[in-house]
């Protein structure tokens, strides 16, 4: 009976399960996950390295519009034919200049390597070409020219082979950066879920940070939490499930919030305290793969 009085008298503050132990238990998480990542290979590589954040080569034409659809089903079938013969000589290195001036050299392959890389069938292969076959994609001409690249250090432009094909008005663009030059983006921790999905900075407001996130239908969020270093600032949405045990969709939502650092952001570093890793700037949905 003491035990409760003194809980009840306290407010839960030092017995466990009120606000001070769940800030207590965020302040921990997010500095083991600072600790983590401060220094690290993925830190460096992320500041300094060359991080893409998209796929170098998903589907590779360079017009807003579609190609038809004679043209994908032919290039998913390897329907390629080389109609010319590809450039010889071109360099094996180019530059690309980063967002802060800084140029750093990159190996490029050939013409005749990029087309050995995209002209072979899908595997596997899920749509068959009609019973006639595929209409051939003929290359008549390719030449080395630039494409844009989301990466962890800004948007860049990158080397990329333009290849000419006979009766399609689009360029089919493969970026001529060896893979070998690119880091993969570092895996997030084990069972680790993403919180924060994405996060801008709010105008005139230097020291506030905009917050996407999601959270489950049943959960109810009581408000972001940020814990800062001098390099770095560890970000999660306080979520809590209160279904009572009961029957919830499995429907994840998205929402934002506000939170308000010590001091301006600047060139810190911002990580999900779910995953570990870096939260992308910009709340336009280009990155994260959730929400709204």
């Amino acid at each position: 009976m003491r035990k409760v009085i003194v809980c009840l008298v306290l407010a839960l503050s030092s017995c466990g399960g009120g606000p001070s132990s769940a800030t207590d238990a965020f302040e921990a998480r997010a500095r083991e996950v600072a600790e983590r990542w401060q220094g690290s290979a993925d830190d460096r590589a992320w500041r300094d390295g060359f991080v893409a954040l998209e796929v170098l080569n998903p589907h590779g034409w360079n017009h807003a519009r579609r190609v038809p659809a004679w043209v994908n089903r032919s290039s998913h079938n390897g329907a390629w034919r080389l109609a010319t013969e590809l450039p010889t000589g071109s360099p094996t290195r180019a530059d690309v200049r980063w967002p802060d001036g800084e140029v750093s050299p990159v190996p490029v392959v050939s013409a005749a390597r990029a087309y050995a890389e995209f002209s072979g069938p899908a595997d596997p292969i899920e749509e068959e070409c009609p019973a006639k076959g595929c209409r051939p994609l003929r290359v008549t001409g390719a030449e080395l020219g630039e494409v844009p690249l989301e990466t962890s250090r800004g948007r860049i432009r990158v080397p990329a082979w333009m290849f000419t094909v006979e009766g399609v008005e689009q360029k089919k663009v493969h970026v001529a950066v060896d893979p070998s030059a690119v880091t993969p983006r570092p895996e997030r921790t084990r069972g680790g879920e993403e919180e924060v999905m994405a996060y801008e900075l709010v105008p005139g407001k230097p020291r506030e940070l905009l917050l996407r996130y999601g959270y489950g239908a049943c959960d109810t969020v009581r408000g972001p939490r940020a814990y800062e270093t001098g390099d770095l600032v560890v970000v999660d949405m306080d979520e809590r499930d209160t279904s009572s045990g009961e029957p919830c969709l499995l429907i994840r939502k998205s929402a934002t919030a506000t939170v308000t650092l010590a001091r301006p952001l600047g060139d810190r570093l911002v990580l999900d305290l779910g995953t570990g890793l870096p939260v992308l700037r910009g709340l336009n949905g280009r990155y994260d793969d959730g929400g709204s």
